[in-house]
């Protein structure tokens, strides 16, 4: 089976098959991208290949590379807090002390980091002891959306893997198959927007299909420079709970950034989004975009849903 999971990125992909083929496995891999960019999918494979015991590595057939695939090998560490916004010094520091106990049930132990890029200095200074003198067995495989925010002490020591944007001749027929209630406008203007990045481009269709009638309600309210409709709409939404809050807001940033492309000719994903960017100049939807920002901040921070609504009341008016 090889790397083909993975789309796109032939050159690389052919590097890492001849490399495995020659049992050339690098300590540390550094693999960079994006979000949507095909990291969580590279390292997935990265790892079957390193544990499998098949011919074409990764085979994905043998048990090893079905457990790596399933996220439930033993010898397939992840080294990450999603619940804090920096990973803590003490998970690199519980992974060097482990490095050292024999694998599991391969012949090698993978470190995963997802969030590499969320390691500080001193995190990845501790991770550099273990980087200059590693046991035989052991592989690391570093995620970040941006290689110059790792140290270059860090890089210098990687493989690094830099994912690229797909052509249009193979995001399309891969959106297609993923999002098939979506029409050709949406998918034209997901590609448009997602820079050529299967994840990017569907996140935008998925979050379209969610847009419910509260928002398609503020969408119309906003779109007819309607304040008491906007009133009408943000005044039951002070109840919400704060995560709930922040998403809905969310997917009104998208749609008022989708209208703002529109407006610069790029085909939108959601329908309504045109209506909008008809309606209202870019300036304005540029400021409305601004707001919402600023409310998603403020949420964030603790601020309550009832001051964040009425913040946006007089913001949007």
């Amino acid at each position: 089976m090889g790397f083909e999971g993975l789309l796109g990125n032939d050159r690389l992909k052919q590097n890492l098959t001849s490399a495995f083929a020659k049992n050339r496995i690098s300590h540390f891999y550094l693999i960079s991208g994006p979000v949507g960019s095909g990291k969580k999918t590279l390292s997935r494979l990265l790892a079957a290949a390193a544990l499998c015991t098949g011919e074409n590595k990764p085979c994905l057939s043998c048990t090893h590379c079905r457990k790596a695939m399933a996220g439930t090998h033993p010898d397939l560490i992840t080294i990450d807090d999603p619940e804090k916004k920096h990973v803590p010094i003490e998970l690199i520091r519980d992974a060097r002390a482990d490095i050292y106990i024999q694998p599991n049930e391969a012949d090698r132990k993978i470190y995963l980091f997802p969030r590499a890029q969320d390691m500080r200095t001193e995190a990845q200074n501790a991770l550099l002891k273990i980087l200059e003198e590693p046991p035989a067995y052991g592989v690391f495989i570093l995620l970040t959306d941006n290689a110059e925010k790792l140290l270059p002490t860090v890089r210098s020591r990687c493989t690094e893997l830099a994912l690229t944007a797909l052509p249009e001749n193979i995001l399309r027929p891969a959106l297609e198959k993923a999002c098939p209630q979506a029409t050709p406008q949406q998918i034209a203007g997901a590609i448009g927007r997602s820079g050529g990045y299967l994840g990017q481009a569907k996140a935008l269709l998925e979050e379209s299909e969610e847009a419910g009638e509260n928002t398609l309600r503020f969408l119309r309210a906003y779109a007819g420079s309607d304040p008491l409709g906007l009133v009408q709409v943000l005044v039951p939404m002070e109840k919400w709970k704060r995560d709930v809050l922040v998403e809905e807001l969310e997917r009104w940033l998208i749609t008022l950034s989708d209208a703002l492309c529109a407006r610069s000719g790029i085909t939108p994903t959601q329908p309504m989004a045109d209506a909008v960017g008809t309606a209202r100049s870019g300036s304005d939807i540029m400021n409305a975009i601004n707001a919402l920002q600023k409310a998603i901040d403020y949420a964030q921070r603790n601020i309550s849903p009832g001051a964040v609504c009425g913040y946006l009341t007089w913001a949007l008016r």
